[in-house]
């Protein structure tokens, strides 16, 4: 067996027998390269993460969980943890490395009477949903029900009921975690609520998940959303109303923007497929006759080429974009926050859109606040607790030869929107090139972070990540 990649940046030679012996004490088992485990494992959604790790531990419990990081630990290895696979940067395998693949960790449990669910970290927000819809209830998560809960959580997690009920970390009641020494710890707000404080928005440097407890809240079972279509072309005047209707907004409804060629679209007239356009993608999780009132003012911009808004159940608008999310396509994001949207802004984010690299690229402007903008931003790890908007440059493609074209794309348009920018950003819209930019998205809160870091993982076990070094 080739020797695998160790923290100190050598190599450590696992004999066939060692790893033997680490699978015979799993409920899981271990894979090396050639077998269809491993290969399952090692494929993320993002297509330019092709890595391949120097073998696959797959856990089924917390004790597979303790075993493996006691495994790693002992033998210095670059550990990486998998568990949805969905994340941008790719983080969920290394090259030569050992990869703990969490996958099969699927399980979601409802308790209705206590509106709470517990959820395994290899479940995606479609998971989640098919098990809370039955009882009316839902924890706030993201927009595409193929992501995994583990990522989104531990990145803070926003969607299209941030506004309402907070965060998806706002809504985590307790954690079970094993840290760097192989402990199984419970973090909560009263117990290690240090930990707790951490892993709300501090990414996978703290420890490995094993099971999140959320609360549930009560919503439709149909919400009003939808898409409004609107020409390029009157994106300058509308972009501007967005921001002002957004921020006014009642704290049922939440209005994102998207920047695109449209696609086709089976409401959208078949001569504006392809054609640049501004959407307006809507949600509002109240009483729909209020919800209709609620729209009224962005209804009535400008003169859209198409609409399609209407009651919706919401784990089928929860689905709504994953066809345009799909697995196997190359994908490199930039993001920044922004406080408001000036002119100069969206007028860089217009002219973007007119010298798109590919058709399925395009730019996503979403508004949060609400309910987690009254969250202190000293209450979790996530630093940006304002009401705010969130650019995401969401460049995709599928030929390997317009990587070039494609990141420099995002690249630039990144650099041009920078002086309006406030310095923070979404760490789960991060690429994996953008490490010296993890201090500085944190805020006020990365020292406290560094020394949490430092009493749970002092040797940076835990490292394949959006990296938080721990104080010294």
């Amino acid at each position: 067996m080739p020797g695998l990649k160790t923290l100190s940046g050598g190599t450590a030679d696992i004999s066939a027998d060692t790893a033997d012996a680490l699978g015979a004490s799993l409920r899981g088992d271990v894979y090396a390269a050639g077998s269809p485990e491993y290969d399952a494992a090692r494929t993320l959604w993002n297509a330019m993460n092709d890595r391949r790790p120097g073998l696959v531990a797959r856990a089924f419990g917390a004790s597979d969980v303790q075993k493996v990081v006691d495994f790693a630990r002992d033998h210095d290895l670059l550990l990486a943890i998998r568990s949805g696979g969905h994340q941008i940067a790719g983080h969920a395998v290394a090259d030569g490395g050992l990869l703990l693949d969490l996958s099969q960790m699927r399980s979601v449990r409802v308790d209705a009477a206590r509106r709470t669910v517990r959820v395994e970290p290899g479940a995606t927000l479609g998971d989640i949903d098919r098990e809370t819809e039955p009882h009316g209830l839902t924890v706030p998560t993201g927009i595409n029900s193929t992501t995994g809960i583990a990522g989104l959580t531990l990145g803070g997690g926003f969607g299209w009921l941030t506004r309402k009920f907070g965060m998806t970390i706002d809504n985590l009641l307790s954690a079970d975690v094993v840290t760097a020494d192989g402990r199984l710890l419970t973090a909560s707000a009263t117990e290690n609520p240090d930990l707790f404080w951490a892993i709300r928005g501090g990414g996978g440097n703290f420890g490995v998940i094993t099971s999140f407890e959320f609360r549930l809240h009560p919503v439709g079972p149909e919400v009003l959303s939808g898409l409004i279509v609107h020409p390029l072309d009157a994106a300058e005047a509308l972009l501007p109303a967005f921001a002002r209707i957004a921020d006014d907004a009642p704290d049922e409804l939440t209005i994102w923007s998207v920047l695109r060629l449209a696609p086709p679209l089976p409401f959208l007239p078949e001569a504006w497929h392809g054609k640049p356009v501004l959407v307006f993608a809507v949600c509002y999780c109240g009483d729909l006759a209020v919800g209709e009132a609620a729209l009224a003012e962005l209804r009535g911009l400008g003169t859209p080429v198409a609409e399609a808004i209407g009651p919706t159940p919401l784990t089928g608008w929860q689905t709504a974009f994953d066809p345009l999310l799909t697995p196997g396509v190359r994908n490199y994001w930039k993001s920044h926050d922004f406080d408001s949207l000036p002119e100069e802004a969206i007028s860089a984010l217009v002219a973007a859109v007119t010298d798109l690299p590919d058709p399925a690229s395009e730019i996503f402007v979403a508004h949060i606040g609400g309910q987690m903008a009254r969250v202190p931003a000293s209450e979790t790890a996530f630093p940006s607790r304002s009401a705010h908007f969130i650019v995401n440059v969401h460049t995709r493609w599928e030929d390997p030869a317009k990587d070039d074209i494609c990141i420099g794309w995002a690249r630039d348009l990144f650099d041009r929107l920078s002086p309006y920018a406030i310095g923070s950003a979404y760490v789960n819209f991060m690429p994996a090139d953008e490490t010296a930019r993890v201090p500085g998205i944190y805020l006020q809160n990365m020292e406290r972070l560094s020394r949490v870091k430092a009493i749970y993982d002092p040797g940076n076990l835990f490292r394949v990540n959006h990296n938080i070094a721990p104080a010294t």
